[in-house]
């Protein structure tokens, strides 16, 4: 039986990995954190499934070390603690020690490009050290090479994402998000170096039947990760939003309060911002989204337009992020993911795995033309 020991296992992602991976009765899965309490109720919710066997144990992702992990007989490790931005590599360093891979949910792009300084200590280890199994870079760059065949190349890649807005984040992940307002993003666009600025950039994009959404930009390991892979590429963007008008607007003004040098620590305000948001998760729906439209040019030599899109209902969006990990970390312990060394995740999982694995799941897909 392989052990998956998820930490942040009973947060508002960790928890849903732990929920897709305990369906596996030949899985022995460690609910852990730093607050032992929640991780053994969340355990005792899903031992009572009555198939994979599910465990509690206390784990700090900043202070675990490998012989804490070969005391849980870890064989991978899933870090679902974000946020990512304020963490370094001792939980990654400690899978290596211990001799178990490592995935984790990041999408802070120092974070995640950052990894493959510990690829020769990884496959010195023979182990898979993997960051950015989430929407991005994950998702992102498995619906790109889905359809790279169709493309002699790519000349702009534009993604974007929008939850709904009766979904809650969480401390971590909302502290994440307000750490990037206002903040300068180095990117391309129409083939020169760009600088834009974190939820600015007003814009509004249809995400197919749950209609138009406002965006802004984020950063995100793709604007690294994508020109490296397509040299091609012109332009590359990446924007998120809130599905609540009123509430992203607030982003955005919030975003020229922190440019301007009044506000230093945005993240501050994610437990005040969080509980006028929970209070008025009515105003919104359960129901997100997310696209990626390349352009570019055909083999045939002809201009060529592709837009991929997901609509997730039902609540079931949270579980986008998650599924790369849970793919990844089902692979590793069937033995069917080969791959050793530290890196990102781009092009680690195919499109149609993440398909197979989210079929019961409230997703609809969609591509035009």
């Amino acid at each position: 039986m392989g052990r998956v020991v998820v930490i942040g296992g009973y947060g508002s992602f960790g928890r849903r990995a732990v929920e897709r991976l305990a369906r596996n009765p030949d899985l022995g899965i460690v609910v852990a954190g730093r607050r032992l309490a929640e991780a053994e109720r969340t355990a005792h919710d899903f031992l009572a499934m009555g198939k994979a066997q599910v465990s509690a144990a206390m784990l700090d992702s900043s202070s675990t070390t490998a012989a804490d992990l070969r005391y849980l007989n870890a064989s991978v490790v899933i870090n679902a603690s974000g946020p990512f931005q304020t963490q370094d590599y001792t939980l990654a360093r400690a899978c290596i020690g211990a001799g178990c891979h490592y995935v984790d949910l990041a999408d802070a792009p120092s974070f995640v490009t950052g990894i493959s300084a510990l690829d020769a200590d990884a496959k010195a280890a023979g182990v898979l050290v993997v960051s950015g199994a989430s929407s991005v870079p994950g998702l992102s760059s498995a619906v790109v090479a889905s359809y790279a065949e169709a493309f002699d190349e790519f000349q702009s890649i534009d993604i974007g994402i929008c939850p709904g807005n009766r979904f809650d984040p969480g401390a971590a992940t909302t502290a994440s998000v307000l750490s990037g307002l206002g903040r300068s993003i180095a990117t391309r666009i129409n083939g020169s170096d760009a600088t834009v600025y974190g939820w600015q950039g007003l814009s509004r994009h249809r995400f197919g039947s749950l209609g138009s959404r406002w965006l802004g930009h984020v950063d995100v390991p793709d604007l690294m990760l994508f020109p490296q892979t397509y040299p091609t590429l012109k332009t590359i963007r990446f924007r998120a939003g809130v599905e609540v008008t009123a509430f992203h607007f607030g982003l955005y003004a919030l975003s020229w309060v922190v440019r301007s040098g009044l506000l230093r620590r945005p993240e501050s305000l994610a437990p005040l911002l969080l509980a006028a948001k929970r209070k008025l998760s009515f105003l919104g729906s359960d129901n997100g989204g997310i696209f990626v439209r390349m352009a570019g040019r055909s083999t045939t030599g002809a201009p060529k337009t592709i837009e991929w899109s997901l609509v997730a209902r039902k609540a079931h969006g949270p579980y986008v992020p998650v599924t790369g990990a849970v793919i990844l970390a089902q692979k590793l312990i069937e033995g069917t993911e080969h791959r050793r060394g530290a890196m990102p995740c781009f092009g680690l999982f195919t499109l149609y795995e993440f398909a197979g694995a989210t079929e019961d799941l409230a997703f609809e897909f969609e591509r035009s033309p």
